[in-house]
């Protein structure tokens, strides 16, 4: 791809980009939210047409004029946000826009079933049931599908946008694995992330994207230390991504406690003790109970036994009403799906929980609501500095904050944060983080959720680490390490620990 241009109304999205792949190899492409790296992969499948610049595809110049057109040359691209139909089938998801015909007919049975499962099993999850409707599955399952439906065509360069977001470590481990199975046959692989450890371990070259330019192109991973990649996307150099850890609170009063707290077949008794500025981090696989632990004590979820309470007040279970009255905010995993309103403005999204306050004889005060939003998303640096823009237009990162600023309007006294850094490039997880640990300096109590270990145990001040829905190990952040977690998570058989408790 040389000297791509694509302009939208307002913005030139791509200023001149340059991008070029060998046949074998992990390119990997890395850049801040809004740095070009959609529309330019976008560009590549077709569904975008730049206004200048050549692609040229194995010697030869080509226009890319629809994503079936990229799909016959053998380009496949692996979105992010999936593009997957809930409503059909596995199998009828793989072969979506190339569907087995025989005689002119589209072949939709057992065959098809078959192709389906054969392809899964190569992805090393056979489990999944290619007769199975998409929208049963999970997260993970459906990132698998996606890349069997990429897998499906005969390709020579596949585009994986952020693979590994809802993946567990033995998950990206297969999909590392499948990486390299593929690059063996000759196969290039466009991999883009936010993780600069997995580009460490997979990649081959790299090209940086900053505000719709191409920094730099082709760099050799192991000779380009992390310090120059981070500054050429972000032209600053970070020193540290985790802010420093305040004292330890012990005499701060507790916050948040729960009791008991079960669901049947998704995790054990849980007792759990969250002090005011303390920020407690749930480490375990997907599947382990994590979010389903976050989303029952916010009351999204009934609890089949047990209880919560909030500041010695018990929450009415299963009720996100008497959560939010009692002062918990939820910034769920999903962000875009569960926590947004897509096509409302900044101002919307942020004041949805607290209307009540701008309420006068029936009528809404949107002046009062729009100082008070511009107020918060000020507190946490939102950009653009605008509360009318829409919430859509918003890098992930600014999106999340727009989630935070919804909850600091509201005075909660705990967050709850499932996966806060998914799809937030580097720069601006490390604004995240220190919004984080400033809340809980102030007195915000904090239970966090995520796969990425070193975020855990950079930004917890204590530790769970959960596995099958049981607490098996619970430490102060600084007394674990990377090791001692994988340890306890892949352990084939539980420990002396009760199931649900905290040890001591």
């Amino acid at each position: 791809m040389s000297d791509i241009i694509k302009a939208f109304p307002g913005v030139r999205a791509l200023d001149g980009v340059t991008l070029q792949v060998q046949a074998g190899e992990v390119h990997c492409l890395l850049g801040q939210n809004g740095a070009g790296k959609s529309t330019l992969i976008k560009v590549l499948a077709g569904a975008h047409r730049p206004d200048s610049g050549t692609v040229t595809w194995r010697g030869e110049e080509v226009v890319l004029r629809s994503p079936i057109a990229a799909m016959r040359l053998g380009i496949a691209t692996i979105y992010q946000e999936l593009d997957l139909v809930e409503g059909l089938s596995v199998a009828e998801n793989v072969f979506l826009g190339h569907e087995r015909t025989a005689a002119g007919f589209v072949i939709r049975g057992r065959d098809t079933r078959v192709a389906a499962a054969e392809l899964l099993r190569r992805l090393g999850h056979e489990e999944i049931d290619a007769s199975r409707a998409v929208g049963e599955l999970s997260a993970a399952q459906r990132q698998i599908v996606s890349m069997a439906r990429a897998l499906s065509h005969d390709v020579r360069l596949i585009v994986m946008d952020e693979p590994s977001a809802a993946l567990d470590p033995d998950e990206t481990e297969n999909l590392f694995r499948i990486v390299r199975e593929l690059t063996a046959d000759g196969v290039a692989v466009v991999y883009i992330s936010h993780r600069l450890e997995e580009i460490r371990r997979i990649g081959d070259r790299v090209t940086v994207l900053k505000n719709g330019r191409s920094v730099a192109g082709g760099l050799a991973v192991e000779e380009t230390p992390d310090r120059e990649i981070i500054a050429l996307m972000t032209g600053r150099e970070i020193e540290h991504v985790f802010p420093g850890r305040s004292a330890p609170r012990q005499s701060a009063p507790t916050v948040l406690r729960t009791r008991g707290l079960a669901r049947e077949g998704e995790f054990a008794p849980l007792d759990l003790e969250l002090r005011a500025g303390e920020i407690v981090g749930l480490a375990g696989l997907v599947g382990s109970g994590r979010s389903e632990i976050l989303e029952t004590i916010y009351g999204a979820r009934r609890p089949s036994a047990g209880e919560v309470s909030v500041d010695g007040r018990r929450l009415r279970p299963g009720s996100v009403r008497s959560a939010v009255a009692a002062g918990l905010g939820l910034a769920p995993e999903e962000r875009k799906a569960q926590g947004l309103f897509q096509l409302e403005s900044v101002t919307r999204n942020v004041s949805v929980s607290t209307l009540s306050r701008f309420a006068r004889l029936g009528w809404l005060d949107r002046r009062g609501e729009r100082v008070a939003t511009k107020a918060v998303t000020r507190e946490l640096s939102l950009r653009p500095d605008d509360p009318d823009v829409l919430i859509r237009t918003l890098s992930g990162g600014n999106q999340q904050k727009a989630v935070l600023a919804r909850w600091l309007l509201r005075d909660c006294r705990v967050l709850l944060l499932d996966e806060p850094t998914r799809g937030v490039d580097v720069g601006a997880r490390a604004e995240l983080y220190g919004v984080i640990r400033r809340l809980a300096d102030a007195g915000l109590a904090v239970l966090l959720v995520s796969s990425e270990l070193p975020e855990v145990l950079g930004l917890a001040d204590r530790v769970l680490v959960l596995r099958e829905g049981r607490v098996v190990d619970a430490a102060p952040a600084p007394d674990l390490d990377e090791n001692r977690i994988l340890d306890l998570l892949m352990a084939a058989h539980a420990d002396t620990t009760s199931p649900g408790t905290e040890p001591s």
